[in-house]
């Protein structure tokens, strides 16, 4: 299956150390070699890169490592596909606009029998995954419960989200990141985990490649950067996993639910 990696910051952040260790997933430490995405948001806007090729062999996935993009929220996932062909327009992650804000999304796992169940009209898929329909459908289903106009209190949105998310997770595996430029949702079905890192930051090692940060170096001590990944990235932290039909949200690197 698919790998996501996803990042709340209070502080516009670099994803370097950890997209390093999941880009080595994608055709060297793991067989996730079908393509691969991220999303910086900044401010309103976003800025993606996509590439059809294995993260561990893409020039662009080689730019990213190198280049420290600062973002308070990312989303990023790497592709072993199931459903769809290996293609761009296949690649996750995947982002649509509502309420004047655009929407990311990216999904690991495998849906079977949703073809009844995800009717979507304005919200359209581009390629021909299960996830992409999976995410227009949600989009769909929120559009119709709260309206033309983003609630003041965006919370409520994501509780009904994480409802629909349950109904999703019964068609198979359903691993879930979304965000909105302000909020950072993750939705478990079997394998997702996150940290918090804080003062006082300390060392990290990748458990992938031989890379270690200090991260007191990198930061201040009043930065919270919240990293999830489907599995921990580090050999030398404590990670929390997320169990099946659990579900957290982040703003700005901090907790706001559970």
């Amino acid at each position: 299956m698919c790998e996501l990696l996803a990042m709340s910051a209070n502080v516009p952040t670099d994803i370097v150390f950890s997209f390093t260790g999941l880009a080595e997933r994608g055709g060297v430490t793991g067989p996730h070699v079908d393509g691969w995405g991220i999303t910086f948001y900044e401010g309103k806007g976003s800025r993606t890169f996509k590439d059809a090729s294995p993260s561990s062999q893409s020039h662009i996935a080689q730019l990213i490592k190198s280049y420290p993009i600062k973002s308070e929220v990312v989303v990023s996932h790497i592709r072993q596909a199931n459903r769809g062909c290996v293609s761009l327009e296949n690649t996750h992650p995947f982002t649509r606009e509502l309420w004047g804000r655009y929407w990311t999304y990216a999904h690991n796992g495998q849906l079977s029998d949703y073809e009844d169940k995800f009717i979507v009209s304005r919200f359209q898929s581009v390629g021909d995954t299960d996830s992409e329909l999976a995410f227009c459908w949600i989009m769909e289903q929120v559009l119709s419960e709260f309206g033309d106009k983003a609630p003041a209190d965006m919370k409520p949105v994501f509780v009904f989200i994480a409802s629909l998310a349950d109904e999703i997770r019964a068609l198979g595996v359903f691993n879930m990141i979304l965000s909105d430029g302000n909020y950072l949702m993750c939705y478990c079905t079997n394998n997702l985990s996150y940290i918090t890192r804080r003062a006082p930051f300390g060392e990290a090692k990748l458990i992938d490649t031989d890379v270690v940060i200090d991260f007191k170096k990198e930061t201040t001590p009043n930065d919270v950067v919240t990293v999830i990944a489907t599995r921990p990235l580090t050999d030398n932290e404590q990670w929390q996993v997320l169990t099946s039909g659990e579900w957290k949200l982040f703003a700005l690197g901090e907790l706001v639910n559970g």
